[in-house]
Protein backbone atom coordinates (compact mmCIF):
# COMPACT_ATOMS: atom_id res chain seq x y z
CA UNK A 1 0.00 0.00 0.00
CA UNK A 2 1.24 4.07 -0.60
CA UNK A 3 -0.13 7.15 0.65
CA UNK A 4 -2.12 7.19 -2.35
CA UNK A 5 -4.32 3.80 -1.33
CA UNK A 6 -4.31 5.05 2.52
CA UNK A 7 -5.62 8.28 1.71
CA UNK A 8 -8.40 6.98 -0.45
CA UNK A 9 -9.33 4.38 1.90
CA UNK A 10 -10.21 6.95 4.49
CA UNK A 11 -12.46 8.83 2.05
CA UNK A 12 -16.53 8.02 2.31
CA UNK A 13 -16.04 5.80 -1.11
CA UNK A 14 -12.91 4.18 0.55
CA UNK A 15 -15.12 3.51 3.46
CA UNK A 16 -18.05 1.66 2.25
CA UNK A 17 -15.47 -0.27 0.03
CA UNK A 18 -14.11 -1.20 3.49
CA UNK A 19 -17.85 -2.06 4.80
CA UNK A 20 -18.28 -4.28 1.61
CA UNK A 21 -14.39 -6.29 2.23
CA UNK A 22 -15.42 -6.73 5.26
CA UNK A 23 -18.28 -8.68 4.68
CA UNK A 24 -16.57 -10.87 1.95
CA UNK A 25 -13.08 -11.76 4.39
CA UNK A 26 -11.92 -14.55 4.79
CA UNK A 27 -13.38 -16.48 1.78
CA UNK A 28 -12.11 -17.12 -1.80
CA UNK A 29 -10.36 -14.41 -2.78
CA UNK A 30 -11.22 -14.12 -6.46
CA UNK A 31 -15.09 -14.31 -5.72
CA UNK A 32 -14.58 -11.39 -3.05
CA UNK A 33 -12.58 -9.18 -5.70
CA UNK A 34 -15.50 -9.63 -7.82
CA UNK A 35 -18.15 -9.63 -5.23
CA UNK A 36 -16.39 -5.55 -4.66
CA UNK A 37 -16.20 -5.24 -8.46
CA UNK A 38 -19.87 -5.85 -8.94
CA UNK A 39 -20.58 -3.29 -6.53
CA UNK A 40 -18.62 -0.73 -8.60
CA UNK A 41 -15.69 -0.87 -6.94
CA UNK A 42 -12.49 -0.15 -8.76
CA UNK A 43 -9.95 -2.96 -9.02
CA UNK A 44 -7.22 -0.71 -7.07
CA UNK A 45 -9.63 0.07 -4.18
CA UNK A 46 -11.08 -3.44 -4.05
CA UNK A 47 -7.95 -4.88 -3.69
CA UNK A 48 -6.78 -2.19 -1.19
CA UNK A 49 -10.07 -2.75 0.80
CA UNK A 50 -9.21 -6.53 0.70
CA UNK A 51 -6.01 -6.80 1.54
CA UNK A 52 -7.28 -4.84 4.91
CA UNK A 53 -10.16 -6.51 6.01
CA UNK A 54 -7.74 -9.30 5.61
CA UNK A 55 -5.38 -7.82 7.93
CA UNK A 56 -8.10 -6.61 10.38
CA UNK A 57 -9.76 -10.09 10.28
CA UNK A 58 -6.62 -11.34 11.45
CA UNK A 59 -5.66 -8.57 14.45
CA UNK A 60 -8.74 -9.67 16.08
CA UNK A 61 -7.00 -11.73 18.10
CA UNK A 62 -4.25 -8.98 19.16
CA UNK A 63 -6.43 -6.16 19.19
CA UNK A 64 -9.76 -7.50 19.88
CA UNK A 65 -12.47 -5.30 18.49
CA UNK A 66 -10.36 -2.49 18.16
CA UNK A 67 -9.03 -4.42 15.38
CA UNK A 68 -11.87 -3.02 13.25
CA UNK A 69 -10.86 0.24 12.65
CA UNK A 70 -7.21 -0.08 12.30
CA UNK A 71 -4.98 0.49 9.02
CA UNK A 72 -2.53 -2.48 9.33
CA UNK A 73 0.77 -3.60 6.99
CA UNK A 74 1.41 -7.68 7.23
CA UNK A 75 4.89 -6.81 8.75
CA UNK A 76 3.96 -4.24 10.75
CA UNK A 77 0.96 -6.63 12.22
CA UNK A 78 3.07 -9.46 12.84
CA UNK A 79 5.47 -7.08 15.19
CA UNK A 80 3.07 -5.53 16.57
CA UNK A 81 2.16 -5.80 20.53
CA UNK A 82 -0.89 -8.00 21.56
CA UNK A 83 -3.03 -5.49 23.24
CA UNK A 84 -3.25 -7.32 26.90
CA UNK A 85 0.76 -7.39 27.01
CA UNK A 86 0.60 -3.37 25.45
CA UNK A 87 -1.68 -2.63 28.14
CA UNK A 88 0.00 -4.18 31.48
CA UNK A 89 3.30 -2.32 30.03
CA UNK A 90 1.57 0.79 29.91
CA UNK A 91 0.25 0.47 33.14
CA UNK A 92 3.33 -0.44 34.73
CA UNK A 93 4.49 3.20 32.78
CA UNK A 94 1.90 5.16 34.68
CA UNK A 95 2.87 3.24 37.90
CA UNK A 96 6.24 4.29 37.70
CA UNK A 97 5.09 8.40 36.93
CA UNK A 98 5.93 8.84 33.60
CA UNK A 99 3.88 11.04 32.18
CA UNK A 100 5.56 11.91 28.70
CA UNK A 101 6.86 9.24 26.34
CA UNK A 102 8.40 8.90 22.95
CA UNK A 103 7.70 5.80 20.86
CA UNK A 104 11.04 5.55 18.84
CA UNK A 105 9.93 3.38 16.03
CA UNK A 106 6.60 3.37 16.50
CA UNK A 107 4.89 1.25 13.55
CA UNK A 108 1.65 0.94 13.93
CA UNK A 109 1.11 2.55 17.42
CA UNK A 110 -0.29 -0.98 18.93
CA UNK A 111 2.07 0.05 21.81
CA UNK A 112 1.57 3.90 21.93
CA UNK A 113 -2.09 3.69 21.65
CA UNK A 114 -2.03 1.74 25.08
CA UNK A 115 0.05 4.12 26.42
CA UNK A 116 -1.83 6.86 25.71
CA UNK A 117 -5.31 4.80 26.90
CA UNK A 118 -3.57 4.79 30.50
CA UNK A 119 -2.85 8.84 29.95
CA UNK A 120 0.33 9.56 28.71
CA UNK A 121 0.93 11.50 26.67
CA UNK A 122 3.04 9.80 23.32
CA UNK A 123 5.60 11.23 20.60
CA UNK A 124 5.51 8.57 18.12
CA UNK A 125 8.68 8.75 15.53
CA UNK A 126 8.27 6.14 12.43
CA UNK A 127 11.07 5.62 9.37
CA UNK A 128 8.20 4.37 6.86
CA UNK A 129 5.99 7.39 5.50
CA UNK A 130 2.86 4.55 4.72
CA UNK A 131 3.55 3.18 8.31
CA UNK A 132 3.71 6.51 9.75
CA UNK A 133 0.57 7.70 8.45
CA UNK A 134 -1.08 4.55 9.96
CA UNK A 135 -0.16 5.32 13.01
CA UNK A 136 -1.30 8.60 12.82
CA UNK A 137 -5.43 6.99 11.65
CA UNK A 138 -5.11 4.84 13.88
CA UNK A 139 -4.67 7.49 16.56
CA UNK A 140 -7.88 9.27 14.90
CA UNK A 141 -9.65 6.43 14.91
CA UNK A 142 -9.23 5.38 18.68
CA UNK A 143 -9.98 9.21 19.75
CA UNK A 144 -6.60 9.67 20.93
CA UNK A 145 -5.04 12.09 17.98
CA UNK A 146 -4.91 14.91 21.01
CA UNK A 147 -2.23 12.84 23.32
CA UNK A 148 -0.45 10.15 20.42
CA UNK A 149 0.73 12.41 17.40
CA UNK A 150 2.94 11.10 15.03
CA UNK A 151 6.04 12.37 12.70
CA UNK A 152 7.67 10.72 10.44
CA UNK A 153 11.51 10.95 10.29
CA UNK A 154 14.34 9.15 11.90
CA UNK A 155 14.10 8.01 15.70
CA UNK A 156 17.53 7.89 16.01
CA UNK A 157 17.52 12.29 15.61
CA UNK A 158 14.63 12.57 18.04
CA UNK A 159 15.19 14.59 20.94
CA UNK A 160 14.49 13.23 24.33
CA UNK A 161 15.77 15.61 26.72
CA UNK A 162 12.11 16.80 27.39
CA UNK A 163 10.36 13.28 27.81
CA UNK A 164 10.05 11.22 30.70
CA UNK A 165 10.34 8.01 29.11
CA UNK A 166 10.89 6.08 25.97
CA UNK A 167 9.84 3.12 24.32
CA UNK A 168 11.65 1.11 21.50
CA UNK A 169 10.48 -1.88 19.47
CA UNK A 170 13.18 -2.27 16.55
CA UNK A 171 12.12 -3.56 13.56
CA UNK A 172 13.55 -7.26 12.89
CA UNK A 173 12.88 -7.79 9.32
CA UNK A 174 14.00 -6.24 6.20
CA UNK A 175 12.37 -3.72 4.56
CA UNK A 176 11.10 -4.28 1.41
CA UNK A 177 11.28 -8.33 1.79
CA UNK A 178 10.18 -9.19 5.29
CA UNK A 179 13.25 -11.22 5.95
CA UNK A 180 13.71 -11.78 9.80
CA UNK A 181 17.26 -10.31 10.97
CA UNK A 182 18.88 -11.98 13.79
CA UNK A 183 21.70 -10.08 13.96
CA UNK A 184 20.93 -6.72 16.59
CA UNK A 185 23.19 -4.94 14.80
CA UNK A 186 21.17 -4.80 11.43
CA UNK A 187 18.12 -3.79 13.54
CA UNK A 188 16.57 -0.21 12.99
CA UNK A 189 16.74 1.25 14.81
CA UNK A 190 20.83 -0.23 15.49
CA UNK A 191 21.00 -2.12 18.61
CA UNK A 192 23.59 0.31 19.60
CA UNK A 193 21.51 3.09 19.68
CA UNK A 194 18.88 1.56 21.69
CA UNK A 195 21.09 -0.02 24.53
CA UNK A 196 22.27 3.49 24.96
CA UNK A 197 19.12 4.92 25.34
CA UNK A 198 18.88 4.17 28.68
CA UNK A 199 22.22 6.36 29.60
CA UNK A 200 19.66 9.51 27.97
CA UNK A 201 16.33 8.67 29.27
CA UNK A 202 15.82 8.01 32.99
CA UNK A 203 12.73 5.52 32.26
CA UNK A 204 13.47 3.34 28.77
CA UNK A 205 11.78 0.05 27.69
CA UNK A 206 12.82 -1.91 24.96
CA UNK A 207 10.89 -4.86 23.60
CA UNK A 208 13.06 -7.52 21.89
CA UNK A 209 12.27 -10.76 20.54
CA UNK A 210 12.06 -13.81 22.69
CA UNK A 211 15.16 -15.61 21.47
CA UNK A 212 16.80 -12.78 22.69
CA UNK A 213 20.90 -13.96 24.03
CA UNK A 214 21.38 -13.41 27.50
CA UNK A 215 24.35 -11.97 26.55
CA UNK A 216 22.72 -8.99 25.18
CA UNK A 217 21.41 -7.80 28.26
CA UNK A 218 22.92 -4.32 29.51
CA UNK A 219 24.26 -4.52 32.93
CA UNK A 220 21.56 -3.24 35.16
CA UNK A 221 18.78 -3.92 33.47
CA UNK A 222 15.69 -6.15 33.99
CA UNK A 223 15.10 -8.41 31.01
CA UNK A 224 10.80 -10.14 30.83
CA UNK A 225 9.57 -12.42 29.14
CA UNK A 226 6.21 -13.05 28.33
CA UNK A 227 3.49 -15.51 27.58
CA UNK A 228 -0.22 -15.07 26.63
CA UNK A 229 -2.05 -18.22 27.51
CA UNK A 230 0.76 -20.50 26.99
CA UNK A 231 2.58 -18.84 24.21
CA UNK A 232 5.78 -17.18 24.43
CA UNK A 233 5.06 -13.44 22.85
CA UNK A 234 7.93 -10.97 23.34
CA UNK A 235 10.88 -10.07 25.80
CA UNK A 236 11.41 -6.90 27.25
CA UNK A 237 14.53 -4.62 28.63
CA UNK A 238 13.34 -2.67 31.82
CA UNK A 239 16.30 -0.06 32.11
CA UNK A 240 17.38 3.18 34.17
CA UNK A 241 14.74 3.50 36.93
CA UNK A 242 12.11 0.84 36.24
CA UNK A 243 14.55 -2.00 36.48
CA UNK A 244 13.56 -3.87 39.67
CA UNK A 245 14.67 -7.36 39.76
CA UNK A 246 17.17 -9.28 36.84
CA UNK A 247 14.65 -11.61 35.45
CA UNK A 248 10.89 -11.99 35.20
CA UNK A 249 8.77 -14.19 33.68
CA UNK A 250 5.13 -12.72 33.20
CA UNK A 251 1.97 -14.93 32.86
CA UNK A 252 -0.84 -13.87 31.17
CA UNK A 253 -4.02 -15.76 31.36
CA UNK A 254 -6.59 -14.19 29.25
CA UNK A 255 -9.83 -14.17 28.59
CA UNK A 256 -12.33 -12.58 25.85
CA UNK A 257 -11.72 -9.25 24.92
CA UNK A 258 -13.96 -6.81 26.89
CA UNK A 259 -13.41 -3.46 25.53
CA UNK A 260 -12.32 -1.05 22.88
CA UNK A 261 -8.75 -1.43 23.47
CA UNK A 262 -8.87 -5.47 23.19
CA UNK A 263 -7.63 -6.00 26.48
CA UNK A 264 -9.93 -8.04 27.64
CA UNK A 265 -9.82 -9.64 31.30
CA UNK A 266 -7.00 -10.93 32.08
CA UNK A 267 -5.07 -12.38 35.25
CA UNK A 268 -1.34 -11.78 35.31
CA UNK A 269 0.78 -14.15 37.38
CA UNK A 270 5.07 -13.12 37.87
CA UNK A 271 7.76 -15.36 38.77
CA UNK A 272 11.28 -13.26 39.51
CA UNK A 273 14.61 -14.35 40.57
CA UNK A 274 18.78 -13.76 39.35
CA UNK A 275 18.31 -16.11 36.10
CA UNK A 276 21.78 -17.67 37.57
CA UNK A 277 20.41 -19.76 40.14
CA UNK A 278 20.88 -24.02 39.22
CA UNK A 279 17.84 -26.80 39.91
CA UNK A 280 18.96 -29.92 41.52
CA UNK A 281 19.20 -33.08 39.96
CA UNK A 282 17.26 -36.47 41.12
CA UNK A 283 14.96 -39.11 39.82
CA UNK A 284 12.18 -39.15 37.95
CA UNK A 285 9.36 -38.85 40.46
CA UNK A 286 5.29 -39.03 40.61
CA UNK A 287 4.10 -35.75 38.87
CA UNK A 288 6.63 -34.12 35.88
CA UNK A 289 5.88 -30.08 35.24
CA UNK A 290 6.07 -28.72 32.46
CA UNK A 291 6.89 -25.05 33.01
CA UNK A 292 5.68 -22.27 30.99
CA UNK A 293 8.34 -20.92 28.56
CA UNK A 294 8.58 -17.73 29.78
CA UNK A 295 9.77 -19.49 32.65
CA UNK A 296 12.58 -21.71 30.79
CA UNK A 297 13.61 -18.69 28.64
CA UNK A 298 13.86 -16.17 32.12
CA UNK A 299 16.09 -18.82 33.10
CA UNK A 300 13.84 -19.58 36.11
CA UNK A 301 13.47 -22.82 36.39
CA UNK A 302 15.33 -23.14 39.32
CA UNK A 303 12.85 -20.61 41.36
CA UNK A 304 10.07 -22.75 40.21
CA UNK A 305 11.43 -26.32 41.31
CA UNK A 306 11.67 -24.33 44.50
CA UNK A 307 8.50 -23.40 45.15
CA UNK A 308 7.28 -26.98 43.88
CA UNK A 309 9.64 -28.53 46.16
CA UNK A 310 11.11 -30.49 42.73
CA UNK A 311 14.05 -31.25 40.66
CA UNK A 312 15.16 -32.11 36.90
CA UNK A 313 16.03 -35.46 35.88
CA UNK A 314 18.69 -34.14 33.66
CA UNK A 315 20.55 -30.92 34.16
CA UNK A 316 20.16 -29.93 30.11
CA UNK A 317 16.13 -30.65 30.15
CA UNK A 318 13.31 -28.23 31.96
CA UNK A 319 11.58 -30.73 33.04
CA UNK A 320 10.77 -30.64 36.92
CA UNK A 321 9.80 -33.62 38.87
CA UNK A 322 7.81 -33.43 42.00
CA UNK A 323 5.79 -36.21 44.51
CA UNK A 324 2.84 -33.89 44.43
CA UNK A 325 1.46 -32.31 41.82
CA UNK A 326 1.85 -28.27 42.73
CA UNK A 327 -0.87 -25.63 41.62
CA UNK A 328 1.10 -23.18 40.00
CA UNK A 329 -0.09 -21.09 36.97
CA UNK A 330 4.12 -21.09 35.63
CA UNK A 331 3.43 -25.25 34.65
CA UNK A 332 1.57 -27.58 33.45
CA UNK A 333 1.69 -30.63 35.50
CA UNK A 334 1.14 -34.43 34.65
CA UNK A 335 0.59 -37.51 36.55
CA UNK A 336 3.67 -40.08 35.31
CA UNK A 337 2.39 -43.46 35.16
CA UNK A 338 5.05 -45.31 33.22
CA UNK A 339 8.81 -44.55 32.47
CA UNK A 340 10.67 -45.98 29.65
CA UNK A 341 13.66 -46.31 28.16
CA UNK A 342 12.32 -44.92 25.00
CA UNK A 343 11.64 -47.98 22.48
CA UNK A 344 9.25 -47.92 20.22
CA UNK A 345 8.39 -51.44 19.93
CA UNK A 346 7.94 -51.54 24.06
CA UNK A 347 6.07 -48.18 23.93
CA UNK A 348 3.81 -49.25 21.08
CA UNK A 349 2.64 -52.64 22.97
CA UNK A 350 2.21 -50.64 26.35
CA UNK A 351 0.03 -48.51 24.78
CA UNK A 352 -1.84 -51.10 22.91
CA UNK A 353 -2.27 -53.04 26.42
CA UNK A 354 -3.55 -49.45 27.56
CA UNK A 355 -5.81 -49.59 24.81
CA UNK A 356 -4.96 -45.84 24.17
CA UNK A 357 -6.39 -44.57 20.73
CA UNK A 358 -5.39 -40.81 21.08
CA UNK A 359 -1.78 -38.93 22.59
CA UNK A 360 -0.53 -35.53 22.80
CA UNK A 361 3.07 -35.53 22.79
CA UNK A 362 5.71 -33.15 24.74
CA UNK A 363 9.45 -33.13 23.87
CA UNK A 364 12.29 -31.62 25.29
CA UNK A 365 15.29 -32.66 24.25
CA UNK A 366 14.59 -35.70 21.85
CA UNK A 367 14.98 -35.40 18.09
CA UNK A 368 12.07 -37.44 17.53
CA UNK A 369 9.51 -36.09 15.26
CA UNK A 370 5.86 -35.97 17.24
CA UNK A 371 3.71 -36.94 14.18
CA UNK A 372 5.59 -39.29 12.96
CA UNK A 373 5.80 -41.14 16.20
CA UNK A 374 2.29 -40.89 15.82
CA UNK A 375 1.86 -42.68 12.98
CA UNK A 376 4.53 -45.72 14.20
CA UNK A 377 2.54 -46.14 16.98
CA UNK A 378 -0.72 -47.14 15.11
CA UNK A 379 -2.80 -46.59 17.70
CA UNK A 380 -6.26 -47.85 18.41
CA UNK A 381 -8.99 -47.89 21.26
CA UNK A 382 -10.80 -45.19 23.50
CA UNK A 383 -8.26 -44.38 26.15
CA UNK A 384 -6.03 -40.73 26.11
CA UNK A 385 -2.56 -40.27 27.35
CA UNK A 386 0.10 -38.22 27.10
CA UNK A 387 3.51 -38.76 25.97
CA UNK A 388 6.49 -36.77 27.48
CA UNK A 389 9.81 -37.46 25.28
CA UNK A 390 12.84 -36.42 27.45
CA UNK A 391 16.16 -37.77 28.74
CA UNK A 392 16.69 -38.69 31.99
CA UNK A 393 20.53 -39.10 32.99
CA UNK A 394 21.24 -38.29 29.08
CA UNK A 395 19.02 -41.38 28.30
CA UNK A 396 16.65 -40.88 25.83
CA UNK A 397 13.25 -41.70 27.88
CA UNK A 398 9.51 -41.66 27.42
CA UNK A 399 7.24 -41.00 30.29
CA UNK A 400 3.53 -42.45 30.00
CA UNK A 401 1.48 -39.38 32.12
CA UNK A 402 -2.18 -38.18 32.53
CA UNK A 403 -3.03 -34.49 33.36
CA UNK A 404 -3.88 -33.33 36.39
CA UNK A 405 -6.50 -30.70 36.42
CA UNK A 406 -7.41 -28.68 39.64
CA UNK A 407 -8.17 -25.31 40.37
CA UNK A 408 -5.60 -22.88 41.39
CA UNK A 409 -4.91 -21.93 44.66
CA UNK A 410 -4.68 -18.24 44.03
CA UNK A 411 -5.08 -16.00 41.41
CA UNK A 412 -2.89 -12.53 40.62
CA UNK A 413 -3.86 -9.06 39.57
CA UNK A 414 -6.66 -8.81 37.36
CA UNK A 415 -6.34 -6.65 34.68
Amino acid sequence: MDLDQLAALRTPEGSAALAAATEVAGGDPLAAAAALRSAGVTAGLAAAALTQAELRRRAVGKFGPAAAGMFLTRAGLEQATRGVVAARRADRLRAAGVRTLADLGCGLGADALAAARAGIRVYGVEADPVTAAMAAANAEAAGLADVFTVECGDATAFDVSSIDAAFCDPARRRAGTGRRIFDPNAYSPPWDFVTALADRVPHTVVKVAPGLDHSLIPAGAEAEWVSVGGDLVEAALWCGRLAEVPRRATVLKEGPPGNASGTGHHTSHQLTGSGAAEAAVGPVRRYVHDPDPAVVRAHLVAELAGELDATLADPTIAYLYADAPGATPFARCLEVTDVLPFSLKRLRALLRERRVGRVEILKRGSALEPERLRRDLRLAGPEAASLVLTRVAGAPTVLVCRPVTYPLDHEATAG
